[in-house]
């Protein structure tokens, strides 16, 4: 007669639980304090330590903040290489910056493009992406008006943000601008006032992208 234990122990072993780690993302900033203030109490809020933001904004020109954000990749890639250790590059390059008045925005796009890297462009600016915390598509506006709009919602606003002032509406903001994204590709517009781009950003933060 077979014992009980010698049929427990002929049980194939049962597999440890495992999970693809989450992305390792690099978050280059425009702005020197809205931008990265936010992005900061997003991370810590989902407790992601595979982000990195950093400044670095090339005196607000975007196609500058692009050729940094390039850089910073190839050095991290040269890194990885050097040591041997995959985890030292990024998988994600993220560009944060506003439309404002810059020019040609297109050749942005496409330089971003070519180099792998991702863009999260608020139009106006980033105050859009704050605003839609609180409520819906503010339609068309300056960016001036946009931050007059913020007040209503975050009275003293002057640029610094509290995350924890914002961090409950973290979900309709993605929802709402999900909605004024596909809107806008629907008219042919895409990128157009009112939009923004930094949900898809928070959404891989949250390891929730695509």
């Amino acid at each position: 007669m077979v014992s009980k234990r010698r049929n427990r122990d002929r049980r194939a072993a049962r597999p440890s639980p495992w999970r693809n780690p989450k992305p390792m993302i690099l978050c280059v900033c425009e702005g020197r304090v809205t931008e990265p203030e936010y992005l900061r109490g997003f991370t810590t809020l989902h407790r992601n330590p595979r982000v990195q933001v950093v400044i670095d904004g090339g005196e607000g020109v975007p196609r500058t903040l692009v050729e940094k954000a390039k850089q910073r990749k190839k050095e991290a890639e040269a890194d990885a290489r050097r040591q041997r250790d995959d985890n030292l590059a990024f998988d994600e390059v993220w560009c944060v910056h506003d439309v404002d008045d810059h020019l040609k925005l297109d050749e942005v796009r496409v330089m971003a493009r070519d180099n792998g890297i991702k863009l999260a462009v608020s139009n106006p600016s980033f105050e859009l992406w704050l605003i839609l915390h609180f409520r819906d598509n503010p339609g068309p506006q300056h960016r001036d008006r946009m931050a007059t709009i913020l007040k209503n919602f975050m009275p003293g606003y002057d640029k610094h943000v509290d995350f924890n002032s914002v961090a409950h509406g973290c979900g309709d903001a993605v929802t709402r601008a999900r909605r004024l994204d596909e809107m806008a590709d629907d008219d042919g517009e895409s990128g157009r006032n009112p939009t923004t781009g930094v949900w898809r950003l928070t959404e891989s933060i949250r390891g929730d992208g695509d």
